[in-house]
This record gives structure tokens, C-alpha cells and sequence, in this order.
């Protein structure tokens, strides 16, 4: 039966085979099991709820897309989305977290809309390579330094200084004005909290140079067991690794679409859209690439119900209660174990749902665990820096200015803006007009309206 659903014997495979790489993949993402909670509790959720959501929604995406489109790919939270999401929307803009699912919801159905239309298909052919590129590489340093932060390795402080350099961004209890600058220097490498991280660090890129499948579930698994002998983790008398879960707390259906709509979340909605599209592309393209799915013509057989089920999937992980869910590039790694059809993802969307009933163990994990796989993540994803062409100025510098603005503003939504704008003037400037796509214009034409509304 499974043979003649998942066409097994067609793609040269077999259960064993498809089971183990569904292993294999669960194992090299499992990962955002633990990172998800620490990202979006830090924007005031509650980490079991988001537990709850990443589990439930990751489990029951990659199944369909197992089911229903019969590929080896696996969804969950998306890394840079997420922490778009909390960092820079909850945190930065001070917008409630409900509004903010709400907002991922609409980009949801925008996604699904695009898709029905094949506009979404559109949009990532007339987009530059090169900023599809920088805007990966971008999230990864926005990531990093958000890695750097939470694990203490990085600090960042406010000064006291003089009236004359900085803008008025505080009162003094008896009206007089106070001054600061920001200051991000090392952090103090004799905490233990930041000895711990700098040991996670080291041992996942250890693991990962050896080819350990796997290696960021061992790495924060492993620190945090040293953080419980360094006394950083406090395990509670009687403590039960294995507990039924706890569905009392979640954020089902918390999610506020008309608050989304009443604060003009445009920008928002335009940025989760943005981003996702691409990198479920990327994700996607590569692949089914690796695994053999895409023909001498460079068509992908079922793309448009791989989107489908893509776009279903944004829009379901936020009436759970969590972030962007996005097909995983850690997917190559169950292709790369032999995994060819949607068994293997139906597979590791099994363990997904099963690893609810280890919540206990995800309570204990510290962000000094979890923050060496944000950096680690973040230098995976400079390898799109390669495919940028620094020959061609036209090319180089929307790219330079999307990946620096991230990072540097704090804000996705910043770089890809700087980039959409300054290439199309570069072409047109130079007389190269004609290698940009109408649709690039068109998308340059709504960031300057976005900027111009904001600076009113």
C-alpha cells in the first residue's frame, strides 16, 4: 500500500530507507523545538504555547505536504521569520503579539491568493539573483546578532551622554533631560552563562564539520545537560522528563486579524510575504533538485500544491500561535539520507506530533543552549554571499546595503527596502534599465510609498 501511494518502487526506494531519512530530517531540525520558544517568549508569549504551536503545526504541515504532494520536505517556523517577528515587529514596533499573528495570517492568505494566481511564481523570476541572495544572507546576520545577544557573548548597554550628540530618548523623574548613546561591546567571558554558550558553540561546530547528523539537537541537548552541572539549569525535585501535554495554556486562535488590519500592518504583512516567498522557493527548488524531482527542463512536477500546502501552512501556524511556518532547507539532509518521497516527511511530521510529550525537558533548556544555533545558523546562511556578483557595482551595492541594514537597523524589513529601491535606480542611472524587471519597479514604487507614508 505504501509502495503504490508514496510510488516507492518508481523513485528507486523503499520504507526502511524513507523511515530513516524522515529520522534524519527531524533529527537536523528539531532544533526549533527549543529555539522558537526562547525567540517568541522573549516577545512576551508564553514558551509552552509556542511549544504547543511549533510541534502541532510543523507536525501537521510537513505531513500534508508528505500526503498531499508526495515530497521529502519538511515545514516548521522559519528562522529570520521568526525573529522578524519578535524582535523587530513585538519588541521594536511595540504592536501586541496577537496583532502580529494576525498579520502573518493575512500574509497567509495573500500567499495563497498569489499562488492560485501564479503570481507568486512571477515574483521570484523577475526578482534580482542577487537580492534574493542578500536578503538570505542578511536574515543570517540579523540572526547571529541576535544569537550573540541573548547568549551574553554580545553586549549591548545605553551611556549617559551629552545633550549635544544624541536626540532626547528618555525623561529624568524631575523633568530634566537625559541623553544616551548605544554601546555593544563583549560580554563578560567569565559569566557562566556565556562560558556555557561559548562551549555549545564550539561543540556544535565541531559536530557539524564532522558531518554528525543531527549536531544542533545534540549541541543544545549537551549544554544544557553541562548547564545543569554548572548549576545554571535548575532541575525541580521529581522532575518527569516525559509528561502528558499541557493544552490548558496555548495560543489558539489568540491571533487579532482586525487589529492587523485597523494598524495598517502593511509593511508587516508585505515583509513576512516578502521573505517567505523566496525562501520557500530556494528551499524548495534546491530540494527537489537533490532529490531528483525536477526534470531536464527545470520544471518541478506538483510546485503549485507544494506552495498550496506552503501557504496553507503560514496561515494554520498562526491560528496555533506561532511565527512564519516555511519549508526547511535542513530537508536536504533526509534527501541526502535517501529520502525521495513524502514518506519521509510524513514521517518526521510523526515526530514532531511526539515530541509534545517531552515538553518538561524544553522547560529546562537556557538561552545560552539555544543561542549557539542562531549563530551557527546565521553563518549557513552567508553561503548565499557567493552567488553575488561584487564585479558588477549595479549588482553589488543594493545587495552590500540589504545585507548591512538588517543587521545594523534591526530590521528585514529595512534591507530588502534599501535594496528594492537603490537597484532599479542604479540600472536606469547607467543606462541598464532594461535588465530590471517590471515587477521590481513596481515593488521599488510601493517601498518608497511605505517610506513616505511613515516619514508623514
Amino acid at each position: 500500500m505504501l509502495d503504490r501511494f508514496f510510488k516507492l518502487s518508481e523513485r528507486n526506494t523503499n520504507v526502511q530507507t524513507e523511515v530513516t531519512a524522515g529520522i534524519t530530517t527531524f533529527m537536523t531540525m528539531a532544533y526549533i523545538l527549543f529555539v522558537n520558544p526562547s525567540i517568541l517568549g522573549a516577545a512576551g508569549m508564553d514558551k509552552n504555547a509556542v511549544l504547543l504551536a511549533t510541534a502541532i503545526g510543523s507536525g501537521v504541515v510537513t505531513m500534508m505536504m508528505g500526503l498531499f504532494v508526495n515530497y521529502p520536505i519538511a515545514l516548521a517556523p522559519g528562522m529570520g521569520l521568526n525573529a522578524f517577528y519578535a524582535f523587530t515587529v513585538v519588541i521594536g514596533m511595540g504592536i501586541p503579539w496577537q496583532v502580529a499573528l494576525g498579520a502573518v495570517f493575512i500574509s497567509g492568505v495573500i500567499f495563497l491568493l498569489l499562488t492560485l494566481t501564479k503570481v507568486r511564481q512571477l515574483l521570484v523570476e523577475g526578482m534580482p539573483h542577487s537580492l534574493k541572495h542578500a536578503i538570505t544572507v542578511g536574515i543570517g546576520m540579523f540572526i547571529t546578532i541576535i544569537g550573540l545577544k541573548i547568549s551574553g557573548i554580545m553586549s549591548i548597554r545605553l551611556s549617559l551622554i551629552p545633550p549635544t550628540i544624541e536626540k532626547i530618548v528618555a525623561g529624568h523623574g524631575n523633568g530634566t533631560p537625559m541623553y544616551f548613546e548605544t554601546i555593544i561591546e563583549m560580554g563578560k567571558v567569565a559569566d557562566k552563562e556565556v562560558l556555557l554558550a561559548l562551549f555549545g558553540l564550539l561543540l556544535t561546530s565541531v559536530l557539524i564539520a564532522r558531518n554528525v547528523k543531527g549536531s544542533m539537537l545534540v549541541g543544545i541537548i549537551t549544554s544544557t545537560l553541562v548547564g545543569v552541572v554548572m548549576g545554571i539549569v535548575k532541575v525541580p525535585a521529581g522532575f518527569v522528563p516525559i509528561a502528558i501535554p499541557d493544552f490548558s495554556n496555548n495560543a489558539f486562535f489568540a491571533l487579532d486579524i482586525p487589529g492587523a488590519i485597523g494598524m495598517g500592518l502593511m509593511t508587516i504583512v508585505f515583509t513576512f510575504t516578502f521573505v517567505e516567498l523566496f525562501d520557500t522557493m530556494g528551499t524548495l527548488v534546491g530540494t527537489t533538485s537533490k532529490a531528483g524531482l525536477m526534470d531536464k527542463d527545470g520544471k518541478i512536477p506538483n510546485i503549485g500544491k507544494a506552495m498550496l500546502v506552503d501557504a496553507t501552512g503560514v496561515s494554520l501556524g498562526a491560528v496555533l500561535g506561532t511565527s512564519t511556518i516555511t519549508a526547511f532547507v535542513e530537508s536536504a539532509a533526509g534527501v541526502a539520507a535517501g529520502g525521495r518521497t513524502g514518506l519521509t516527511a510524513v514521517v518526521c511530521g510523526i515526530l514532531f506530533v511526539l515530541a509534545l510529550f517531552f515538553t518538561p525537558i524544553v522547560s529546562l533548556i537556557p538561552d545560552a543552549a539555544t543561542a549557539p544555533a542562531l549563530i551557527i545558523v546565521g553563518c549557513l546562511m552567508m553561503e548565499g554571499v557567493r552567488h553575488i556578483d561584487f564585479t558588477d557595482f549595479t549588482e553589488a551595492m543594493p545587495a552590500f546595503m540589504t545585507i548591512v541594514m538588517m543587521p545594523f537597523t534591526y530590521s528585514i524589513a529595512n534591507g530588502i527596502s534599501f535594496g528594492l529601491v537603490l537597484y532599479p535606480l542604479l540600472k536606469i542611472i547607467t543606462g541598464r534599465s532594461r535588465e530590471v524587471h517590471w515587477i521590481v519597479y513596481i515593488l521599488a514604487i510601493l517601498v518608497i510609498i511605505r517610506l513616505v507614508f511613515l516619514a508623514e
